[in-house]
């Protein structure tokens, strides 16, 4: 089932959740929806799934408009947060509920809803938790179980609205990879909301990434972290540092660090600021042939591998720390403590012209 958004937008009151959205899932595929709070990801989501219905713009489902198709009649699988799992229910009678709710004509009979419960129970690997009640189960597995209970109807897609976001770290992230490999299995269309960057880096296909109702990015987890689009995009995926500095003709100058950025071969003088990643930023103890720029370390933090560097730019000019990461053993050859005189270079950065910080 394929999908796709065209020219959505949505107010509420004089709040405008989307702005003229405009995607396409492809079918099989596993898309994240990710973004700050406020950015609209979960209102195209609910208008994904019928819940929410758009001021203009279509969906379409397979080529076929759909904007107006009740939420009932779009065979869509929905997994919610907080688990929605009834609690008088067994297991078994929770994922067998959006099978016995089907009209009579429609309704498989007993022994085959038995047989597809058990089936999907086996499937997210709790079949030995079947005449249990939710509130015996863990969060990671009621969340397996509502998974469960949404395949049951044979949805046509998978529509996940923060699927791990009440969970601990650990149990998110065996989650995380156990819901990657159960999509690679069923191939089914699948778009799920996070603000979690690495779960969607980690989990989808492909990464839309949204900011104040509209799309900043779409692209592979490796496109939308190493090619950023836009300043929004670089500052959301991670930690980065910002250097300022200028571009004039194809050329740019970080302090006395200048490059060629034949991207910006139109610009004259125009001030410019440099997002540089902490682990594209090289750490030497003396001064090499190419220039670089000088900095005193402030403070270090040893995180299992790798060690993270605070760095103060000497000079002034910048008016932030610089967050510098290297490995271990990097580390113990520079033999660095906090207080050293260091010389830094980025390694590898993009340039967006008069960003104003």
């Amino acid at each position: 089932m394929s999908i796709e958004i065209r020219n959505l937008s949505k107010q509420f009151g004089t709040f405008a959740a989307l702005r003229d959205v405009s995607l396409e899932v492809q079918s099989g595929e596993l898309l994240a929806l990710l973004g700050p709070s406020g950015s609209g990801k979960t209102t195209l989501l609910r208008v994904i799934a019928g819940l929410e219905l758009p001021d203009t713009g279509q969906v379409l489902f397979h080529g076929e408009d759909s904007t107006d198709q009740h939420a009932r009649d779009r065979r869509v699988g929905f997994v919610f947060q907080h688990y929605a799992l009834f609690r008088h229910m067994t297991i078994f009678e929770n994922v067998a509920f959006g099978l016995r709710v089907r009209p009579k004509n429609v309704r498989p009979r007993e022994v085959q809803i038995r047989e597809r419960v058990l089936e999907l129970l086996k499937l997210v690997q709790l079949d030995w938790l079947a005449d249990r009640y939710p509130h015996q189960l863990s969060g990671g597995q009621r969340q397996r179980i509502a998974l469960a209970r949404a395949l049951a109807v044979e949805p046509k897609m998978l529509l996940l609205d923060e699927p791990f976001g009440a969970l601990d770290a650990k149990v998110r992230k065996e989650l995380r990879s156990w819901l990657r490999r159960l999509h690679d299995d069923m191939h089914i269309t699948s778009v799920f909301v996070t603000h979690d960057q690495e779960e969607a880096l980690e989990v989808a296909d492909r990464v839309v990434v949204m900011n104040e109702g509209r799309v900043e990015q779409i692209g592979t987890p490796d496109e939308v972290y190493e090619r950023p689009a836009s300043p929004f995009v670089y500052e959301f995926l991670g930690h980065v540092n910002l250097f300022h500095g200028r571009v004039h003709r194809g050329r740019a100058w970080i302090g006395d660090i200048e490059v060629e950025a034949p991207e910006h071969a139109e610009a004259e003088e125009q001030e410019a600021v440099a997002y540089v990643r902490p682990h594209d930023i090289e750490i030497e103890r003396v001064a090499g042939s190419d220039a670089a720029l000088r900095a005193r370390v402030s403070h270090v933090l040893s995180i299992g591998p790798s060690v993270r560097l605070e760095l103060i730019l000497e000079g002034g000019g910048q008016r932030a720390p610089i967050q510098a990461e290297i490995s271990k053993d990097r580390f113990r050859e520079l033999k660095l403590v906090q207080g050293d005189s260091v010389f830094i270079r980025p390694r590898r950065f993009e340039l967006f012209p008069n960003r104003i910080h």
